[in-house]
């Protein structure tokens, strides 16, 4: 292999949609070329749209080519990665099973910026790259990179049980999964949206209850109190007055959105109540791992969209993102 021409869709400064070429020399002994087939649009793409960079952190292909000291892939197979590309492999954080945390880690939106998602092909370290169950379509698999990693990552990482009230801020591209891993669980699902419009949606997936914002905003609903784990998916914060009413005492909140507002919350209801507000990011690998196995095995999957994968697509599926009316996921698919 003496290299590749490989098709990718960029961001710009003015936030169109740039169809470009990356070249990459060959593959070093621990890489892996894919051709993809499927990729994920996510919150976080729309904030790096106006860079200039391959935009997608959600990639599903077909494995084209090994490098010599591949073990773990060979020709044929489907693969996945997420947000996390690499890591140093000898710091505390990495020898501990947390390298999405590694000092010298490389994810998207900081390294790599020539390649992504939104490409004909892309080229990693086989590490890095997750095998994707028999089970799950590659179009239902694009969004678990990602969206499903990130709520299962939350929910696994920071304790979650069974007997736990869980509440669900947003129906939407983090939220319906989020119902749905949290359902599987075993937990008592809460779900609050900001209208009624997405009930039949968030009872369908797996929850137990469901309040408007308003509910909560009135405080007329005795029973919605008690959640102990509170997930933040909307872009904007909520009205933090109103949902802290709701919580259990030691309750743990976790944000899971990308925003580049301050996080601005009442003191005196934490500090009374032992409230923890706990940051959380994509998985590890081993927690990907995880999140693949259990969502193949409870059947969780998307609700997805999809679009082609070329600029006219790019472009579509980003408008309906941003307006407000995608459900819930946008796959680009490559043409066959």
């Amino acid at each position: 292999m003496t290299g590749i021409d490989i098709t990718v869709f960029k961001g710009s400064h003015n936030g169109n949609i740039i169809e470009s070429t990356t070249h990459k020399d060959g593959l070093k002994s621990d890489e892996v070329l894919l051709k993809i087939t499927h990729a994920g649009l996510c919150g976080t793409d729309i904030h790096y749209k106006t860079t200039d960079m391959v935009l997608s952190h959600e990639g599903v292909g077909i494995v084209q080519e090994i490098g010599s000291e591949v073990t773990t892939f060979k020709k044929g197979d489907r693969a996945g990665w997420g947000y996390l590309h690499n890591s140093c492999g000898h710091c505390d954080e990495c020898l501990s099973g947390n390298d999405i945390f590694c000092p010298e880690r490389a994810i998207y939106g900081f390294a790599n910026k020539d390649q992504g998602g939104f490409a004909s092909h892309a080229v990693w370290k086989a590490g890095f790259l997750f095998h994707i169950p028999d089970t799950i379509s590659s179009s239902h698999a694009a969004p678990l990179m990602c969206a499903g990693g990130t709520v299962f990552n939350a929910m696994h990482l920071h304790g979650i049980l069974p007997t736990d009230r869980v509440g669900i801020i947003g129906v939407g591209g983090l939220g319906h999964l989020a119902i749905q891993f949290a359902a599987k669980m075993g937990c008592q699902v809460v779900v609050f949206s900001g209208t009624e419009s997405k009930k039949e949606d968030a009872i369908s997936l797996g929850a137990n209850e469901f309040y408007t914002a308003e509910d909560v905003e009135k405080s007329e609903k005795p029973e919605i109190g008690g959640i102990n784990h509170l997930f933040v998916t909307t872009s904007k914060q909520p009205n933090w007055n109103s949902y802290l009413k709701v919580l259990a005492p030691r309750a743990m909140i976790h944000p899971l959105t990308v925003s580049d507002d301050d996080l601005t919350i009442p003191y005196m209801p934490f500090v009374v109540n032992g409230t923890t507000l706990q940051g959380s990011i994509c998985p590890s690998r081993g927690m990907h791992v995880k999140m693949m196995r259990f969502a193949a095995l409870h059947d969780i999957n998307p609700i997805v969209e999809e679009f082609p994968l070329t600029k006219a697509g790019i472009e579509k599926a980003i408008e309906k993102l941003e307006n407000g009316n995608l459900r819930y996921r946008a796959v680009l698919v490559a043409e066959k």
